[in-house]
C-alpha cells in the first residue's frame, strides 16, 4: 500500500505556485566525449560549430564529488551550445541497454533543404555514415553518430508556422488517447493479457511500414 503524505510537507498544488519562467531556448545538452580533441575536430571542423568555452576542475559544482573533468562547449548560430565532459581516462558513455541506439538523438535545425544535402556530402567526405534524406512530412532529415556514440540529426524544416500551429490543436488530444489506452494496457498486462508493448492508434508513416522488412 502506498505510504500517505504527510499534510504537512504535501507540495502546494499548481495553482498555488507563481506561472513557470519562460524558457527561452536550450541552453546546453552535455554529454561524455571520449576524447575532447576528436569531438572538437568532429563538431568544430565538420560541423562548423566553433568551440567557445572551456571549464575545468577537480570537483564537481552541482554534488561536491571528486571527478576530475575538461567541460567543452560549441556554439550554435541561435547562442545555445552542445557541450561534453573528457573525464580524462578515455573512456566512452555506454549505450543504454534496453534502448534502440536510434531513440536517444539530438537534432539541429539547417535553413534548407540543399543545405541538408551539402551537410550530407561533407560528412561523408570525412568518412562519417550518414542516413537519408529521410523525409517526414513537416521537415527532412539525415542521420549519423558522432565519435562518442551520440546520435545526431540534422533537419530541414518544410512546414511552415501556420501548418505547425494547426498541428499543435491536435497534439494534446492524441496524447491523452494514448495515455488511456496505455492505462488499459498495464491493467491487461498485469492480468497476463497484454502484448509486450502498445502499439500507438494511428499510424502517420504508413509508407514505411510497407517498405519494412519484415
Amino acid at each position: 500500500m502506498a505510504a500517505l503524505m504527510n499534510p504537512l510537507t504535501a507540495p502546494p498544488a499548481l495553482s498555488s505556485l507563481p506561472p513557470p519562467a519562460p524558457v527561452q531556448q536550450l541552453h546546453h545538452y552535455a554529454y561524455r566525449a571520449k576524447d575532447a580533441e576528436e569531438t572538437r575536430h568532429f563538431y568544430e571542423d565538420i560541423l562548423g560549430l566553433p568551440l567557445y568555452h572551456i571549464i575545468q576542475s577537480d570537483y564537481v559544482p552541482s554534488t561536491g564529488e571528486y571527478c576530475p573533468y575538461t567541460h567543452f562547449f560549441f556554439r550554435l548560430q541561435d547562442g545555445s551550445f552542445i557541450a561534453f565532459f573528457d573525464l580524462g581516462n578515455d573512456e566512452a558513455a555506454l549505450p543504454s541497454p534496453n534502448t534502440p541506439l536510434w531513440v536517444n538523438h539530438i537534432s539541429f535545425r539547417v535553413n534548407t533543404v540543399a543545405d541538408l544535402e551539402a551537410m550530407k556530402a561533407r560528412l561523408q567526405a570525412g568518412g562519417i555514415e550518414v542516413l537519408g534524406v529521410t523525409d517526414h512530412h513537416i521537415f527532412k532529415s539525415i542521420y549519423f553518430f558522432d565519435p562518442n556514440g551520440v546520435r545526431l540529426e540534422l533537419t530541414a524544416q518544410l512546414a511552415d508556422e501556420f501548418e505547425m500551429l494547426q498541428e499543435s490543436k491536435t497534439a494534446h488530444a492524441r496524447l491523452a488517447e494514448w495515455t488511456a489506452r496505455k492505462q488499459q494496457w498495464r491493467q491487461d498486462k498485469a492480468a497476463g493479457q497484454a502484448a509486450e508493448a502498445l502499439k500507438p492508434q494511428r499510424n502517420d508513416r504508413p509508407e514505411i511500414a510497407g517498405k519494412a522488412i519484415r
